[in-house]
């Protein structure tokens, strides 16, 4: 008998001490996770607090712009890079700020803060029409022009507009003109013995085709074209310039000048900058940026809100390939 329960107690404790192994192995397991939760909750909430502290920063324009809002102020709109659709500068952006700009009781002034090589005509067409409108509509609200680097084609066509243009000596100005730019490959497809075979119904439908030869009266009908967009430009700077443009030969020929150069042609009024012409003409050192912009609360809800639909849809085991 006391042999057996001695062959006995050793495999009671060898039983002991396995159970004890894994326990304390689902401890440590159940430790780890704990410890891997907690972590999660902390970088959740730090994720939590950076995110609030990001919203704050981008609702505080807003804010202080509501606040400034309040007080008279100079409203600016920026005009800035190539004049096109889709563009920054396209019309209808800078159309919204001008209308912004006029409809605010507080605004003594329009200052258009431009920089500008170009655009399309119908682009700055649009913009030069609604600058005349606003005019029309509020004619005790004076609208100013102010050049930075360069105020050119497109560019001048909508500052014409205004009552007066204000420039840097070294401001680059004019380029009254219109431009058109093709190709032709005719003789590089002969040497490389490339046959182009294009089907067309329409006499003139592969107008200015690169890889043909030019067209004399496909060519005579486009020059006409430019003619007309070009005269409809001279006839807007003239119209917004009146008497104070002292006109060339070759001022609508395309050219630029410096804007010293220019105030001395009548195509600029005097010189200053944003904040000199707030103050010297409006009477107000405080400006307002009226120009439309994409606002980082927008882009930050749309990137949160994909941010929460991935992590839903992870969640309930959506959306992935297993």
């Amino acid at each position: 008998m006391d042999t057996q329960n001695q062959n006995q107690e050793p495999e009671g404790q060898e039983g002991g001490w396995e159970r004890q192994t894994l326990e304390k192995l689902a401890f440590a397991a159940i430790n780890e996770q704990k410890i891997a939760r907690r972590w999660g909750i902390f970088f959740k909430a730090l994720t939590f607090v950076y995110l609030s502290a990001v919203l704050l920063v981008a609702t505080y324009p807003s804010f202080e712009e509501k606040m400034s809002s309040d007080r008279q102020h100079a409203a600016v709109v920026d005009i800035v890079g190539v004049i096109a659709d889709g563009e920054a500068s396209s019309a209808s952006v800078v159309i919204e700020g001008l209308q912004d700009a006029a409809e605010d009781k507080n605004t003594k002034g329009i200052i258009l803060n431009v920089n500008s090589p170009g655009g399309t005509p119908v682009q700055a067409g649009y913009i030069y029409d609604e600058i005349r409108r606003i005019k029309a509509e509020h004619p005790d609200l004076p609208i100013y022009a102010v050049v930075g680097d360069v105020c050119a084609s497109g560019g001048y066509y909508i500052a014409a507009a205004a009552d007066k243009i204000f420039v840097n000596q070294a401001s680059i100005i004019g380029s009254i003109g219109v431009i058109m730019n093709n190709f032709g490959f005719t003789n590089v497809l002969d040497r490389l013995g490339i046959e182009r075979r294009t089907l067309t119904a329409g006499e003139h439908k592969a107008l200015l085709d690169p890889f043909s030869p030019a067209n004399s009266q496909e060519t005579k009908h486009m020059q006409s074209m430019l003619d007309q967009v070009h005269q409809q430009f001279i006839d807007a700077v003239r119209k917004g310039r009146g008497d104070r443009l002292k006109e060339t030969a070759d001022m609508f020929s395309g050219l630029v000048w410096t804007g010293a150069e220019g105030v001395r042609l009548g195509l600029a009024d005097d010189f200053g900058n944003v904040d000199s012409v707030a103050r010297d003409q409006l009477d107000t050192e405080h400006t307002l940026n009226f120009t439309p912009q994409e606002r980082l609360l927008d882009r930050l809800a749309g990137r949160m809100g994909a941010y929460f639909g991935h992590s839903i849809a992870t969640s309930l085991g959506l959306g992935q390939l297993r």
